[in-house]
């Protein structure tokens, strides 16, 4: 599980690195000295979970928290803090955990595995749904465009806009991913916080030469990348899709 620590006091954050550098399954990819720099942070590592302090320059933590859980696919939070009265709020932005300074090793780590059981939840119901909609409809130049589901290789999210690729090229649309995602059903999975492919496309899940997972799919050249926080689950799910 990837971690991004947010802190304005180095010693803490070493603290933190210190108490999860044994811990293999969890993994430091950045740190972070103020509540402004979280977005940006998390955007670029792509997190399964943020270790968050509260009071720091500019941005509080509690600010930069309701600002991820407003992504379509935020990682969890745990507050690590010196603050305790301002548990209820942290818990209004649905914090998994909220622990006072100086963490112990234990109650974090407990912390950190009620995360990933989370995780694993929110994985397990990742493709549960109807079938859905036979089609997105895209306004262009030529007035409203229909794309049939079965035309379509991935949608890909680049900050307000949502591109869909499919057979007869790329189209902008006014769906959010989380909008495809609840709609689609189980046809298309979630395989990067800006990226939904269609699962009847996969062909395979490859490493690139960078240490990404990108997905081949059938149709196209596009090469989705492949999050790290997604990379078992799909590789579960691909496994489970082509046994007999």
């Amino acid at each position: 599980m990837d971690v991004v620590i947010v802190d304005d006091e180095p010693l803490a954050r070493d603290r933190l690195k210190r108490m999860l550098a044994d811990e293999p399954d969890f993994r430091v990819v950045a740190e972070v000295s103020s509540g402004d720099r979280v977005m940006a942070a998390v955007m670029e590592h792509d997190p399964d979970i943020v270790l968050l302090d509260i009071h720091m320059p500019g941005e509080s933590g509690l600010l930069a928290a309701q600002q991820l859980v407003d992504l379509e696919d935020p990682p969890a939070v745990i507050f690590c803090t010196a603050y305790e009265q301002h548990a209820l709020e942290a818990f209004g932005v649905n914090a998994v955990d909220y622990l006072l300074k100086p963490v112990r090793k234990e109650k974090l780590l407990a912390a950190m595995q009620q995360a990933c059981n989370l995780n694993k939840a929110q994985r397990q119901t990742l493709n549960q749904g109807s079938e859905g909609r036979p089609h997105i409809s895209a306004r262009t130049r030529r007035g409203v465009e229909l794309i049939p589901i079965e035309q379509i290789h991935f949608f890909a999210a680049d900050h307000k806009y949502v591109t869909v690729y499919h057979r007869e090229g790329e189209t902008l649309i006014d769906d959010t991913l989380k909008e495809l995602e609840q709609s689609l059903g189980e046809r298309f999975v979630r395989v990067h916080r800006n990226a939904l492919v269609a699962l009847n496309r996969i062909e395979a899940m490859e490493k690139g030469a960078n240490g990404q997972f990108v997905l081949r799919l059938t149709g196209t050249q596009q090469r989705p990348v492949v999050s790290r926080r997604h990379v078992a689950a799909l590789r579960q799910l691909l496994t489970g899709a082509a046994a007999p």
